[in-house]
């Protein structure tokens, strides 16, 4: 071990960054010299020049040929390090700069998956990704930025590579977890996220008592030798026991932001406490009529809030939102934050907010009883349902009371005695909302929107913090009240802008995959479904299969293999409609305190009505919301990574004290090497190894959707009730491995001892994208292609997934943005509704 202690110097694992060395601008031009004026060099020059001269070249070689300046020699660094970060140019060592194209190198990033092996995904997207074997990482880290050398290979295969130079590492610090104590002052640790794969060599004061478990965060230094480092103790978390420390090496992992620079805090310290009359002038005053907020008991943040009038011709409704952007301005402290964390980040006992706490809990919230300023959508609708002529203004509100999904249920649909007196003075307006939220989900079902039913976790904590139960989160009609408003809300704004030609940052939802509808379709022409299976794959095609499916055998298969086919919906200003809501026209407008989305489309509206172009801002063109809308659902996306982690994590702290214990529970995936099992009354699923079954060799047959025997011909496929228990559960593998006891056939199983079991294999790896991080068996949950994602949130999932039976209110589509309409797994950043 005490080689381990020499550093030596490896020239590999020199990089190069374009934060290496001061900036050439940055230089102090010396007195006496005039400072002349140069638009600098053009870029497309550069590269024309590169492809023309066909070898690398040195900056001064780039300035002869280009002819450049004394000011040019000073921008210069800055225009190479900009086609850097393009992916279009690279440094080599010795400081000439090489065209990738010609050097037949690949820049990206590199995703490493928990079963070991590596993808690069291209900068250029017109690129396919790039497989990297594990024994060619280099000195790559999971999601470094890198250069890969396409190795040569058979015609027709994916592009295997491997990585020649990190241009830019992901991450500096990491989360760690002390493995062993070396000599006194430093331990052994590996990162926390299994996908980086490396260990760290932390220095540490030899007084403080380190424990094996403990989490630290270290800054790897030097590297020691292949996958050893010399890292630096930052801080120490604490036990990795405690959830607070698992939310905490999440958000580190996932680059969840957490404080606000002192900058921004001191902007938003600089807004009034209140709005004043000044405030109020242009603005309609709606101060007298009854709106109420409807969240959870647990929200801190109320960004919208409804009042329903009953007219003789059906009914008004007004939603009222939160008006953010009239105190976020574009290019602002608070905006340029807001931008960068793109939402707010949930977690089961923390949250990350994107404004601070000063508007995102004070200012901007719909508080009862406080003026509030505000940009309505007043909606009127026929006795039907059918929309009228839509009304946008701003205006300042007076919340007349915060209300809880919880009492909506009791009062309006339990008509519980005591609910219904103590909210006596809102019955009126909340009935009138049921009716008109009950009319407009009937028109959302015949217009084909789909609705799934997945479970919503709830995790439940007791005063020490500890996990006592993940079960399923209650779920009625009380929810869907908000939810359809905010999604006519999102609907007439989206036309509004459409109609009269403003940009607008669309809530987009692609089509099915078709290959995947085209297998299901196929798979069922072979059962009692063949005559439901439709030729067409419009939503509302789909749902009538869902319908079809309904109470049989096939439900769970139907509903799984259908919300798998979905793709996941995205941010741009292009007009493309929202397949799962089967909405023509769709955008986020309600909940700006969130989501920089709505945000923007708040000042595109403001921009249609008022003329307000200050509040508009400069990426209010279609350039510019482009790019936006790119950044925007990445954002998205990290939060929905952050979100299932922390779930993965808080279930195995939960299952490692139920080691042994005995569950019911269903199918709900497959794969070659097993399949994985949601237990019954715990939101927590975990992986059957076909490794452990003893009674049979079993194969995997995807165009059937099912496991077979090739002796006994026992089966499993999606929705079947097995009995397991709990094995082999792992913080450091992030696995959840079960025993199979009974698989609901009459036939038992005869299951390893909890003596006798070994280590579980993992599981090969896949060189295929789809499915990917499934076929490491560590059950987080099935990856999504990066050029066709897909998710539940957007893909309102089916009715009855779980077993007991379908729930009151299950309709389920994606509301206001986000929330999914239902009881579902949320795939994105949420409200703090409970």
């Amino acid at each position: 071990m005490a080689a381990h202690f020499l550093p030596k110097k490896i020239a590999d694992c020199h990089f190069h960054t374009k934060n290496d060395g001061p900036r050439r601008p940055d230089r102090e031009i010396p007195m006496g010299r005039k400072k002349t004026k140069s638009k600098g060099l053009d870029p497309a020059d550069i590269l024309k020049l590169f492809r023309s001269t066909r070898k690398p070249l040195h900056r001064g070689e780039i300035l002869r040929a280009l002819k450049g300046d004394r000011v040019d020699k000073h921008t210069l660094g800055d225009t190479l390090d900009a086609l850097i970060d393009q992916g279009k140019v690279i440094r080599l060592r010795g400081g000439a700069f090489g065209l990738v194209e010609h050097l037949k190198l690949v820049t990206g990033r590199l995703e490493i998956q928990r079963s070991g092996v590596g993808f690069v995904i291209p900068d250029d997207q017109r690129r396919t990704d790039v497989f990297v074997n594990p024994a060619q990482f280099g000195d790559g880290w999971h999601g470094d930025r890198v250069a890969v050398a396409l190795l040569p290979g058979r015609e027709g295969r994916r592009a295997e590579g491997r990585v020649v130079r990190v241009i830019e590492r992901g991450q500096t610090r990491f989360s760690a977890r002390v493995s062993r104590h070396l000599q006194p002052g430093h331990v052994l640790c590996h990162p926390t996220d299994t996908r980086q794969p490396f260990a760290l060599l932390v220095e540490t004061d030899p007084s403080e008592v380190l424990e094996i478990g403990d989490i630290l965060v270290a800054e790897p230094g030097e590297q020691l030798e292949r996958g050893l480092w010399q890292a630096r103790l930052v801080d120490r978390l604490g036990d990795e026991r405690d959830v607070d420390v698992q939310e905490a090496l999440v958000k580190m992992g996932n680059d969840v932001p957490t404080d606000f620079p002192p900058t921004v805090l001191r902007e938003a310290d600089n807004l009034p406490e209140a709005p004043s009359e000044d405030d109020f002038r242009d603005r309609r005053d709606l101060r007298e009529l009854p709106f109420v907020t409807i969240d959870g008991a647990k929200a801190r943040d109320f960004d919208d809030a409804i009042h329903v009038e009953e007219k003789k011709s059906g009914f008004l409704l007004r939603v009222a939102i939160a008006d953010v952007s009239h105190y976020v301005r574009p290019g602002s402290r608070l905006d340029r934050e807001a931008r960068a964390r793109g939402n707010s980040y949930y977690f089961p006992r923390s949250v990350e907010p994107m404004l601070p706490e000063r508007l995102s809990n004070g200012l901007c919230s719909l508080n009862p009883d406080v003026p509030r300023l505000v940009m309505v959508a007043e909606i009127p609708f026929d006795r039907k349902g059918n929309y009228g002529a839509c009304e946008f203004y701003p205006a300042v509100i007076r919340s007349a009371a915060r209300l809880t999904y919880a009492q909506v249920n009791r009062a309006v649909l339990l008509r519980d005695a005591d609910e219904r007196a103590n909210l006596a003075a809102h019955m009126d307006h909340l009935e009138r909302a049921e009716r008109l939220a009950r009319i407009l989900s009937e028109v959302r079902r015949e217009r084909g929107s789909l609705d799934f039913d997945l479970p919503e976790p709830e995790i439940l904590f007791n005063l020490n913090g500890e996990t006592v139960d993940i079960r399923p989160k209650p779920r009625h009609f009380g929810h869907q009240i908000i939810e359809e408003f905010m999604i006519a809300a999102n609907e007439a704004v989206a036309r509004f802008l459409t109609e009269r030609g403003f940009p607008c940052m669309y809530r987009i939802h692609p089509d099915p995959d078709p290959d995947k509808l085209e297998s299901l379709f196929s798979m069922l022409s072979r059962t009692d479904l063949a005559e439901h299976v439709p030729s067409g794959v419009s939503a509302k095609d789909l749902q009538g299969l869902l319908a079809a499916a309904e109470g049989t055998d096939l439900e769970y298969l139907v509903s799984r293999l259908m919300l798998r086919s979905m793709m996941q919906a995205t941010y741009t200003p292009e007009h493309q409609g929202h397949f799962g809501l089967a909405s023509a026209c769709y955008c986020h407008f309600t909940s700006p305190i969130r989501r920089y989305a709505d945000l923007v489309v708040h000042r595109s509206l403001k921009l249609a009505i008022l003329g307000d172009t200050a509040g508009a801002g400069a990426g209010s063109g279609l350039t510019g919301l482009g790019q936006l809308g790119r950044e925007l659902s990445e954002l998205e996306r990290k939060a929905m990574n952050a979100e299932r982690e922390i779930l993965k994590r808080i279930s195995i702290l939960f299952l490692q004290e139920r080691e042994g214990e005995v569950f019911t529970g269903v199918v709900n995936g497959l794969a070659d090497f097993g399949f994985w099992v949601e237990l019954s009354g715990v939101m927590a699923e975990g992986l059957v190894r076909l490794s452990t079954l003893a009674d049979d060799y079993y194969g995997y047959l995807p165009e059937r959707q099912e496991i077979v025997g090739e002796r006994t011909g026992r089966r499993f496929r999606l929705g079947q009730t097995v009995r397991v228990r709990i094995g082999d559960v792992s913080m450091s593998r992030l696995e959840i491995n079960l025993d199979l006891l009974d698989a609901g056939d009459g036939r038992k199983v005869v299951a390893p001892s909890r003596q006798d079991r070994v280590r579980p294999d993992r599981a090969r790896p896949d060189r295929s994208r789809q499915d990917r991080s499934r076929s490491d068996g560590q059950g987080q949950g099935r990856a999504r292609s990066r050029r066709s994602p897909r998710s539940a949130e957007d893909a309102p999932s089916p009715s009855k997934v779980r077993q007991g039976g379908k729930k009151p209110g299950t309709a389920r589509g994606e509301d206001e943005g986000g929330r999914t309409t239902g009881r579902a797994r949320r795939s994105g950043p949420r409200r703090k509704r409970g």
